[in-house]
Formats: C-alpha cells, structure tokens, sequence
C-alpha cells in the first residue's frame, strides 16, 4: 500500500506503534518454543528503525502495518515465531536499504528465502509482452515449491491492505479490489481460509460496487434483531436433543456474506428477500473418544432431522470426501420457525479448526508422516508440479493457476478402478496427461464407459475411461484447444516446441546440404533473397517449411538466381513499417502517461474524432447510465467495461496501472446497443403493444425483435438502441404494466 518520507514521529505516533505491538505480542499463539519471543522482539525492532521515517497513506506510521500483518499471520492464521518475523520484516528489502544479505545474516536462510519471495520485483522485465502485477505473483508463488508460508503472509499482508483501503485513490482501489477478487479470494478459499476469503471477498464487493453493497447491508442490518430471534428459536429445539444425548457442543448462528448473498441473487435472478439460505446455524462438537467424528456428524444429522425436515437436494457431505482445500463438514438445510430454511453446518472441533485457520490447522492435525495423502497435500503437488515447468508468459501463467484454484472438480476412474481428480470441464486428453505424460504425448482416443469418444470429449464425475495409445502418434498444436489442466497444456507445449526445434535444425542441415551442392555458401544475403520470396518472416520459419517440405529445394537454383523486381525497395519500406509502428507505439504510451489518473475521463460522443478515443467493451456492453471503469490499451484507446466484468476484473487483477476511473457525459446524439429480455402469457395484440410503446412513446429504434410462443407462453427478445440507463429502466417500467407481462429484464452479456 501507499508510502512516503516523512519527519521523526511524534510522541503520538510512538504510543500508537507501542499500543499496536502489545496487541500483538500479549496474544503470541503457538510461540512457546525457547527464542520464539526473542526472534519477534528482534524482527520488531530491526523494521521499526527501518521504518522511522514512512508514513502510509492514511496517515498513520508505516509500522503499524507490519505488525497488523504479523498479528492476522500468528492469530488468525495460526503460524509461529517465524512467520511473525518474516511477516513484521516484509517490506523492508523492498522499501528501505536493508538487503536479503542483511536479512540472512541476521535471522538466517529461511526468513530471508521467505522475505524472498514476498519482495516485488525490482529488475528489468519485457514491457511489451508482460505485466508487472502477473510477473510480481508468479515470483512470489516459485517459493510455494520450498515454503508455503510466503503465499500465507502475502494473504495476509493483502487482508490488511483491503482492511485500509479507504486511504488509497479512486483507481487504486478499484486495481486492488479487482486483483483481490480475481486471484487473493480463491487462493485463501483453496488454502481453507475460509474467514479470510470470505473477509476478503465482502471488502473487494463493497469498493468495486459500493452502492449495492450499501443496500444488501443496510437490509441485512435492518432485519437483524428479527433473524437472532428465529436462530435463537430455531436453536432451543436442538439444544435440548443434543444435551440430552450427552453431546458436548457449542452451537452458533450467522447470517450469509453481503458477496455470497449478492452472487445468489445473480445466479439465480432473484431479489434479496427470495434468497431463502440467509440464515445458517454452525454446530461444533467435541467428538468422544470412543467413537468415529464421521458417525457422530451423522447422529447429529440424524437428531435435526427428527426436529426439522430436510431439504434432501440440499445435503452437501464433505466427510466422507473433504473438499480440495482440507475443509470437512455436514451441511444440511432444513425448515424452520416461520417457513424460513435455515442451514445447519455440523462439524467435531479438529474440523472447525481446520475450517478457520486453514493450512496451518491442517498440517496440526496431520500427525504420523505415512498418514494417507489428502486433497489439499494433492493439490499442492499439483501445483509445485505447474511450478516446475512455467509457462514464459506470466499472463497465461496467471491464467493456469487461477484455473487451479477452482474447487469445483470430478472424479473419474481407470480401467483399474483408480481414482483420478480433475477439474469441472476437463477432457480426455487431460485425464491421458495427468495418468503419464508419455500416455498424453501417444493418445489417440479413449473408451469412456465403454464407448469410443475423441481425445476431446469432456468428462463427468463417475466415468470410467481408458485411453488408447500409439506409438506413431504426436502432440497436434489443436489439442491446446481440448486441454484445461496446466499439466496437459505444458506437456502439449512442450512437445511441440521440441518438435519444432528438431524441424528447425533438419531444414537447416537440408538447405545448407543443397546450397553446398549448388556451390553456394549460406549467408544474410542468400537467406534474404529466400525469405521475401517465399513471403517468410523468419530463419525458423524457413527452415520448417523446408523441413516439412512445403518449400522444394530443387527450385532453389532458379529462385537464387532470380533477382526479384524491387526486391530491395520491399525490404525497406517492410522495415520502415516496422520502425513507424515501433514509433506510434512510443508515441501512443506518451499520450496514456498523460493521462490523469485522479480525475475521471469523460466519455462523450467525439463528433470530430479529435481528442482520446474510447471503445465500448463488447464483452459487457455497458451504456451511458452504467457503473464503468477505463481500460487503457497499449494503442492509447480507452476501452470501457463494467466493473463487475469478468474481463475487467482481470485487467485490474494484471494491468492495474492501465485502470483509470471514468464516467458519462450524456449526449443524445450517441446511441448504445441493449437487449430485454420478456415473458409471460400471450394474448392478439400483445406484439402491437409492446412495439408501440418502443417506437411511439419513448422514440426507441428497435434493431431486432424475437418472440416465441409455446403453449399460450410466450418469451422473446428485443436488442435496441438507446441513449442511457434511464431510457432503458423507463421502458422495462412501461412494459412491464403491459397486461400479461409477467417478467421484462435487461440482458447483461456476462455471469459473474
């Protein structure tokens, strides 16, 4: 977060560093081991000297974030003596002048391979093809094959950092909530912390949309006396069955998360009082020593059930298989008092632990070393094997690992019966590359439940599938298509920039054995001569095509001999191009640093093409009237989405300097593309109404008009051109007043 020079602190300032840290160092957890307090009183002091003068934007001393990072490591996520050390010394190779060197000699290798991996990149890195952000993350996540703790304090050093946000300007905000949603959230989520995510998550909704967020809270504020009293009603029955079974058990109720509740109403196009999950009851018991925590979670089960009826479509088991990230748990959700569902989440102490502090509370309970392999140790080999072998491109790098943590997964099985865990949407052609890369390099087909199926075909949970193989057959750059999992793609990647390199070296030997045979010695202008007649851009191009023998060796005498007219009048203005296009590029990035960042570009019909240009996203389609923020392209251009754009989200979570805010100027001239969408019971005339209403009164053009009616029900689409929000939601009113309109909605291109 945001940092500056500042004077000597006042004695304020001091009070308020000294009040910080006893909060910290008065609750150590796990720090009991002889030196733990030393090693924190000394990673204390080090970054305090080094801090002295930083103050952070808020205004506060720029130590007090260290120490609130330390304190959510050590007491919300459960590390010891040194990962509170690494934590309070994180910034300090990257904002003062102490080294990795100094770091090493003073607390030894492992803190500074830690303060490694959590300082940002300060070298050279290719500015055209890379992002900043993407390649700062990939750094940080190489250490997770040698020490896990990096990825836990950089979570936490960025729950701080959202914890604070109000302090930074409009457009950091907006990068910093996007990148958190997109890439922090589902990493804390698929280490089980799920406090922290679902934290992180509710902060990152309520900068990137304050307004809803503003409503749902106000709304969930106002019915909260009314929900306590239900859970505690809802409670009273299970409290008397359960101490009357002689179970020990603390039970506790909740209220679903703002970004939870909002994403419901998303997908399921509903209003805030249809979603009937708000309210959930946690049970949490101390298993008796006697017995399997599986059993009693379904004795529990079994005694709500006598109270309460279920809803059966809305058991979720995850003690039987735990989920990716660790977490186990019955979730049930039955009727309560008032017809309202409540869900009751019942899980022994050992799982509650594990749900809250995630990781660490997971390798606490891990005990003997032979214990079977669980799915969180699997997804951390998966990963370290994704981190073995990186895609060059940090982009497509950050890509892959964000489709790593996606929890939804299936699972499938071999000939043989074992179990093999993909992502949802994997392919055959990935089950063949995470069985051996050497099957996936020989695939052909597959048998899936018996039946013959193409490489591509996308499996379900519960398939059994056998891959067929030969030994003639290689990797086709069209099976980057049907791959998802980044084993596949790199294996697939990997084969073919080997073949390509083989291709490569035998056109090579080939020309130069052919131009020996003409007498002829290879050389730039024989090379030329070759590359601007066969309209080839490279060496490596020519010599696989020569290799592959698209490109016949035996025209080479006439071609060699052949002076091609204007040959060398081609090949300047070729690199004249090249040289105008490099110098627009310089000149486009000029004019984006221009751009100011503070204030927002003002998006308006340019009648005379003069001033910055601006594109409308077609992925989001948003229109005067809409909540929007800037994209800067690398040509200078503006392109302007809806923040809640999965595609913007992604620009802020990789490219966030290139983030500005924006808004409308309304102008009438400009028109924008919408659709609706409209259902409901078909009558003659109907049609009449509804276009009159466009057409007549509100001066809307109609651009296209689909409506369908099966059995007395119609629905229909209508895509239109209008000038803002207002003319839209005015129209969506009037129709909807249309007798026999049951429901009119705005079409948005995107699920969030």
């Amino acid at each position: 977060m945001g940092k500056k020079k500042t004077n000597i602190f006042t004695p304020e300032d001091s009070e308020l560093i000294e009040s910080e840290y006893r909060l910290l160092r008065n609750n150590l957890y796990r720090c009991e081991k002889t030196g733990d307090v030393e090693l924190i009183e000394k990673a204390f002091r080090i970054a305090n000297e080094a801090h002295w003068d930083m103050r952070r934007n808020s205004g506060e001393p720029y130590i007090i974030h260290p120490i609130n990072v330390a304190r959510i490591v050590n007491q919300e996520i459960g590390l010891g003596a040194k990962s509170v050390a690494a934590a309070l010394l994180h910034d300090v190779v990257e904002d003062t002048d102490w080294t990795l060197e100094d770091i090493d000699r003073e607390f030894g290798p492992k803190i500074a391979s830690v303060i490694d991996g959590l300082t940002k990149i300060s070298g050279t890195y290719n500015k055209e093809n890379s992002s900043l952000q993407a390649e700062n993350f990939r750094k940080m996540l190489m250490t997770l094959s040698d020490d896990i703790r990096v990825i836990l304090i950089k979570i936490a050093d960025r729950l701080h950092n959202m914890r604070t946000l109000d302090s930074m300007p409009e457009h950091k905000k907006m990068k910093i909530a996007g990148e958190t949603i997109y890439l922090y959230a589902p990493l804390a989520h698929r280490l089980g912390l799920f406090s922290i995510k679902t934290e992180l998550e509710d902060l990152s909704f309520k900068y990137r949309h304050p307004r809803i967020y503003d409503e749902l809270a106000k709304k969930i504020k106002t019915d909260e006396k009314k929900n306590i009293a239900l859970i505690n009603k809802f409670s009273l029955p299970i409290i008397e069955k359960l101490n009357e079974n002689n179970i020990n058990f603390d039970i506790s109720g909740r209220f679903k998360s703002i970004y939870s509740i909002w994403k419901k109403m998303q997908s399921k196009n509903v209003p805030f009082e249809e979603v009937y999950d708000l309210l959930a009851v946690r049970i949490v018991f101390e298993p008796k020593p006697d017995e399997s925590e599986k059993t009693q979670c379904w004795e529990i089960y079994s005694l709500i059930t006598d109270i309460y009826t279920p809803k059966p479509d809305r058991l979720r088991d995850w003690i039987s298989r735990t989920k990716p990230n660790g977490y186990e748990a019955l979730h049930l959700t039955v009727m309560g008092p008032g017809g309202r569902w409540v869900e009751v989440q019942i899980r022994s102490r050992r799982m509650d632990d594990i749900a809250e502090h995630g990781f660490a509370a997971h390798w606490k309970y891990k005990g003997d070393a032979l214990q079977q392999e669980n799915e969180l140790d699997k997804w951390l080999k998966h990963i370290r094997e994704l981190l073995s072998n990186p895609l060059e491109d940090p982009m497509e790098f950050l890509d892959e690992f964000k489709m790593s943590l996606f929890s939804t997964e299936i699972m499938v099985f071999t000939p043989k019966g074992l179990l093999v865990t993909l992502p949802k949407g994997a392919s055959a052609l990935d089950f063949a590359y995470e069985i051996h890369t050497q099957i996936g390099n020989k695939a052909i087909g597959a048998k899936v439940n018996y039946k013959l199926c193409p490489l591509s075909v996308t499996l379900l949970s519960g398939d059994q599938v056998e891959i067929i193989t030969s030994d003639v057959a290689r990797p086709e750059k069209e099976w980057l298509e049907s791959a998802h999992t980044a084993k596949a793609k790199g294996a697939i990647q990997d084969a073919l920039k080997a073949e390509i390199k083989d291709r490569v070296q035998k056109g090579k030997e080939m020309l130069e054995k052919k131009l020996n045979e003409l007498g002829m010695i290879p050389n730039s202008d024989i090379i030329r001569k070759l590359l601007e007649t066969y309209e080839i851009h490279d060496k490596d191009e020519l010599y696989s095509k020569i290799a592959i023998e698209i490109i016949n060796l035996d025209e080479f005498r006439k071609v060699l001999k052949k002076t091609p007219e204007n040959s060398l009048m081609k090949y300047w203005k070729l690199r004249i191009g090249g040289k105008k296009s490099e110098i627009k590029t310089k000149n486009d990035k000029s004019e984006q640093e221009k751009i100011d960042k503070s204030q927002p570009y003002l998006l308006r019909e340019n009648i005379d093409n003069t001033g910055n240009s601006y594109v409308i996203a077609g992925c989001c389609n948003p229109i005067p009237g809409d909540e929007v923020t800037g994209y800067v392209a690398p040509d200078g251009s503006i392109i302007v989405h809806k923040p809640k754009c999965p595609v913007a989200i992604k620009l802020m979570s990789s490219e966030g300097n290139r983030i500005i805010p924006v808004r409308w100027t309304i102008h009438k001239i400009a028109s924008f593309l919408a659709r609706i969408s409209l259902s409901g019971i078909d009558r003659i005339g109907l049609v009449a109404e509804i276009t009159a209403i466009i057409s007549n009164e509100l001066s809307v053009n109609i651009r296209n008009i689909n409506i369908s009616v099966y059995d007395g029900i119609f629905e229909g689409t209508i895509e239109l051109y209008i000038h803002h929000t207002k003319d839209i939601n005015n129209l969506i009113m009037q129709l909807s007043n249309i007798k026999g309109i049951a429901s009119v909605k705005r079409i948005e291109e995107f699920n969030e």
